[in-house]
């Protein structure tokens, strides 16, 4: 295993379908490790491995939690983040006609700094699919130093590790367990990122995924395609159902989540918006609720990557309920995958 460690020095971590079970292994025992070394010795118990290094954080979107563990990650690590809105550079972003190429501010950064985050999704790109990914590549194509992919369109690798992770330190044994992805109503129009990374993600463990959904909100069907062929080699399954509550029956966990329809991906938010909205009202029932839970596993919990919409995906009494819930251990874990991912990408970077 030793020289996969050393492979995943300088490597881009752009969707985890690009790194091998055994790499992201590596990256998941690896978040346990430093998780085990804060709780057990303090801040001193981490390894200051990314002493006098820095991760530049270019960010087209808003974040909440990415920015944050992030921040903290290279800071237990001893190095720095530094945070770009993108909108405060001389990119062409925020109704700029002309600006500075991704290219050009890739190859300056990698000669300032030692990895390059980019945040780019939703309304950063009129909801599109494919825009926000095509940058996220342009900028790992132009650098020397790795690139992360803090969230685009198609995926949101270092969120999916943190999810796995959670479920299996929830299980245990994932093998067979059942994890159901459910569409969740909210006036809230969000894209696909987390909800494919997490199928992708767990159909390579056995895990046994449903998603839920109303007629009408599929994926992208080529990684879905990718999904089923990751569950068929894992011996997991992937099934599609637009019955919410024979999904639920027996399920481990759920991850009720609002996501975008194909229309509006293909057309964009700016011209489909409005008919969308109109399209999520027919769904208003697509709720998680503790009746709902009841169907689950006696041991069954909600996780979500969050922010979760309180009182449309989800009621305040599943979301606070402090033994079904656990999306604030699942949050957290997001710091150790990332602190993980940052040392093993950056370690050997000059």
């Amino acid at each position: 295993m030793k020289h996969l460690v050393t492979d995943l020095n300088g490597k881009d971590l752009l969707s985890t379908i690009d790194w091998s079970i055994d790499e992201i292994e590596i990256a998941l025992k690896l978040s346990e490790e430093f998780k085990w070394r804060y709780y057990y010795y303090g801040i001193k118990g981490v390894p200051r491995v990314l002493s006098r290094k820095t991760f530049f954080m270019l960010f087209y979107a808003p974040s909440t939690r990415t920015r944050a563990a992030f921040e903290s990650a290279m800071t237990l690590l001893g190095g720095h983040a530094a945070y770009i809105e993108a909108k405060t550079t001389r990119l062409a972003v925020g109704g700029k006609a002309v600006g500075e190429a991704n290219k050009d501010v890739a190859a300056m950064y990698e000669r300032y700094g030692h990895g390059i985050g980019v945040r780019i999704l939703d309304q950063a790109i009129d909801y599109v699919y494919g825009r926000g990914n095509y940058v996220v590549r342009e900028y790992a194509k132009h650098s020397r130093v790795p690139v992360i992919n803090m969230a685009d369109d198609m995926f949101h690798p270092t969120q999916g590790l943190a999810d796995i992770y959670t479920f299996r330190e929830k299980f245990k044994n994932v093998q067979g367990k059942k994890y159901v992805v459910m569409w969740a109503y909210s006036p809230e129009i969000r894209g696909w990122c987390s909800i494919q990374e997490d199928i992708l993600l767990f159909t390579r463990f056995g895990v046994s995924v449903i998603v839920a959904r109303p007629q009408g909100f599929d994926l992208d069907q080529r990684l879905m395609h990718l999904a089923k062929k990751n569950a068929e080699e894992s011996g997991g399954s992937l099934e599609f159902t637009d019955n919410l509550r024979e999904a639920l029956e027996g399920a481990h966990a759920v991850f009720p989540r609002n996501w975008a329809s194909p229309k509006l991906v293909e057309l964009g938010y700016s011209k489909f918006k409005d008919e969308e909205l109109r399209i999520y009202e027919k769904y208003r029932d697509w709720k998680l609720t503790e009746e709902l839970m009841d169907l689950m596993d006696k041991d069954g919990v909600l996780m979500h990557v969050l922010p979760i919409f309180r009182g449309f995906e989800a009621d305040d009494a599943v979301i606070d309920n402090p033994r079904r819930s656990i999306i604030y251990e699942q949050a957290e874990n997001g710091l150790w995958t990332k602190a993980a991912v940052l040392a093993l990408t950056m370690i050997g970077v000059k």
